[in-house]
């Protein structure tokens, strides 16, 4: 690539100069919420949703601000897609603290958690979730395929499919899609992306275990996965694909275990 021209610098640094004011707003703005909820903590999962909400906001304008870097410069303003990847890490951060970041676990262990959001409309649950998704595959995109943070992505879709799973009232989903039901749209194409998310992540840490790691943890992380679409799929009524998970969770778990005893029988000779 040739050298910048002034010229060129300076059409970027005209462009991104109302963004740049978009930013330091919503950092004060975000810096102003936080202080009100160290203040007051009554209706704190809102304040939190709406914490994450405008923190996903921030990380669209970081990213806008490295896309015409790209267009106009020809290269990536490293600073702001990580200034973009700390600002995504709080927003997920706001969502755990508001739905909570369990994975494998009983719905009455966050059920409290979703009680305290309970106006929160299906609706606007899926449009965050979304939101959630579009901002990190954005990212993801904007650093590139041979990032160092690659591989950080995928824990960063793992938190986003738990998230997405946990905002789910799974007391009201059956008969939310019910024919009768007008969320019935919503909530299955929730109940259908979160189970699309929690597969993906199964197979993506089982193919870093398989290829690249061949670390325990991460093929341990693509089982619980699993368990987890499984627990999905027994509180919405399928049994059969329930039933097809606890087979292929028994197979990638004796796999495991095989994997296991070979390494010890290696590491002993």
């Amino acid at each position: 690539m040739g050298k910048i021209t002034q010229e060129q610098r300076n059409r970027y640094f005209e462009k991104v100069k109302e963004q740049r004011k978009t930013i330091e707003a919503g950092l004060a703005k975000e810096k102003t919420l936080l202080d009100l909820l160290a203040k007051d903590e009554t209706g704190s999962g809102y304040k939190h949703l709406k914490l994450a909400n405008d923190a996903l906001d921030l990380c669209s304008w970081y990213i806008l601000v490295n896309t015409l870097s790209v267009s106009l410069l020809g290269i990536k303003n490293e600073d702001y897609l990580l200034e973009a990847r700390k600002t995504l890490v709080r927003a997920i951060k706001y969502l755990e603290d508001t739905v909570s970041g369990y994975l494998d676990v009983s719905y009455s262990d966050y059920e409290a958690k979703l009680e305290e959001i309970k106006d929160f409309d299906p609706d606007s649950r899926f449009r965050l979730l979304r939101k959630l998704g579009f901002t990190v595959q954005s990212l993801e995109d904007a650093f590139g395929e041979n990032s160092k943070y690659s591989a950080s992505f995928i824990e960063t879709w793992g938190k986003v499919a738990i998230i997405g799973k946990n905002l789910i009232n799974l007391k009201t989903a059956v008969p939310d899609m019910d024919f009768s039901s007008p969320l019935r749209a919503t909530v299955m194409s929730h109940a259908g992306l979160v189970k699309q998310l929690l597969q993906r992540c199964a197979d993506k840490y089982r193919e870093q275990y398989e290829l690249y790691t061949h670390k325990v943890q991460d093929f341990r992380a693509a089982v619980i996965y699993l368990q987890a679409l499984r627990r999905v799929h027994i509180a919405l009524n399928e049994r059969d694909e329930a039933e097809t998970l606890k087979r292929k969770v028994e197979i990638w778990s004796t796999k495991l275990e095989a994997d296991l005893k070979k390494a010890e029988e290696t590491k002993g000779k």
